[in-house]
């Protein structure tokens, strides 16, 4: 009997060797960068991927509805933003990232603009082009050393952040939901209770936290009114955490310089023309083109990640670093069925649950060493009577052992 091979659409830029690794895999991968809207919703259908990868492309609900082969999603990145999650769940279809494998590109990044608003190197850099020297005004330069980062976000990107601030002798103020006194004395940081405090307390603050309901407009006028005049702020993380209007009103009365990698309203595609808003705020503001991820050393990493998802997804069915897995199930009841392993036994098992009318939240099946026999763990969102439990101990040969206990 033939196994179906697990068809892989790639809707953006990939390494050719990722793609290869995918084909040896056993894969089948169409490759079809620039898909968006409704292009994407048709190649979904008309490839009948049961993966789908994307970086930079928008999944809105209309790609994922009609098309029952798609069960997994793969955002080659760590934030997931651009994904209708909640479609996705509707629709039973999982969703994965890649989180941590662009920490080092985007600590890079981070420091690259700290470095040149300092330095000012734009302005430089514009001058000479120019054809004017003036080193008395570039030589006023505050420095890095002894001043305080504040670092909002303590993820992989933010510590990878932390570590390199300490290599340039400056200290570090960080706040995050998980960052307790204890983490922050390992780390040698100052442990803040809010944005704001980091904002009070820091000459440049840098923002890494991902964009969800939680975190929406989380720097607002609150914290950015916060910072000392002439600070620096710098967002490569998300647009959406950061209120922009407020920023532009902090950048004219309190002379607040900025650099950003991440815009409202960008662009979905490579090229585009686009004009951001904030740029027109007047001051001091360097910007990059969303490239924060964009090092060749970061995308192998990713794409090796992407890959190594798709392997265990064929092989196991298991989803890693899946982001729409429910924290907590309605379940009551946790049932183990200890069997032979032969065919028919867990179909004997479902049907005496189904029968009494219980809902089964989560199963699974673990085989013991030689395949001879298992356990089954079944998470039920209410307890089954002696009756039942009886019905499914006595009536197939190849049960051994039911035992039923309270869901924790």
């Amino acid at each position: 009997m033939k196994t179906a091979t697990m068809n892989v659409l790639i809707a953006d830029k990939f390494q050719a060797w990722g793609i290869d690794e995918l084909k040896l895999a056993g894969c089948t991968v169409a490759c079809e960068p620039n898909l968006h809207g409704d292009a994407l919703r048709d190649a979904v259908r008309r490839t009948g991927c049961h993966v789908l990868i994307v970086r930079s492309t928008k999944v809105p609900a209309q790609a994922m509805e009609d098309c029952p082969d798609l069960g997994l999603i793969i955002r080659a990145g760590a934030g997931y933003n651009t994904i209708d999650v909640e479609a996705a769940s509707r629709n039973s279809i999982f969703v994965a990232n890649c989180p941590g494998k662009n920490a080092v590109a985007v600590a890079e990044l981070t420091f690259a603009l700290i470095l040149a608003l300092d330095r000012r190197i734009v302005e430089n850099t514009l001058a000479l082009r120019d054809g004017r020297w003036n080193k008395k005004e570039f030589s006023n330069a505050d420095g890095l050393k002894d001043r305080t980062l504040g670092v909002i976000g303590l993820g992989e990107i933010g510590r990878a952040v932390a570590r390199r601030a300490q290599a340039f002798e400056m200290k570090v103020a960080a706040w995050s939901r998980s960052l307790t006194s204890e983490g922050a004395a390992e780390m040698h940081v100052r442990k803040c209770d809010s944005p704001a405090e980091v904002a009070a307390h820091s000459h440049v603050v840098t923002i890494h936290l991902a964009a969800n309901a939680d975190t929406k407009h989380i720097i607002n006028a609150d914290v950015l009114e916060r910072m000392q005049p002439g600070s620096c702020l710098i967002n490569t993380a998300r647009a959406e955490v950061l209120d922009y209007a407020a920023l532009a009103r902090v950048v004219r009365d309190r002379r607040i310089r900025v650099g950003l990698d991440v815009f409202p309203d960008e662009p979905a595609g490579g090229e585009a023309d686009y004009r951001a808003a904030i740029l027109e705020a007047g001051g001091v503001i360097y910007g990059t083109h969303h490239v924060g991820a964009s090092t060749s050393q970061a995308q192998n990493a990713i794409a090796a990640e992407a890959v190594r998802i798709v392997k265990v997804f064929m092989k196991r069915g298991v989803v890693e670093n899946c982001v729409n897995v429910a924290a907590d199930t309605p379940a009551k009841s946790v049932l183990l069925v200890r069997h032979r392993n032969r065919p028919g036994v867990l179909a004997h098992v479902l049907n005496a649950i189904s029968v009494a009318g219980v809902n089964v939240s989560e199963m699974e099946n673990t085989l013991c060493a030689g395949l001879e026999s298992a356990c089954a763990k079944i998470h039920l969102d209410d307890a089954l009577s002696d009756a039942v439990l009886a019905t499914i101990r006595d009536g197939h040969e190849h049960v051994l052992a039911v035992s039923q206990m309270k869901a924790k």
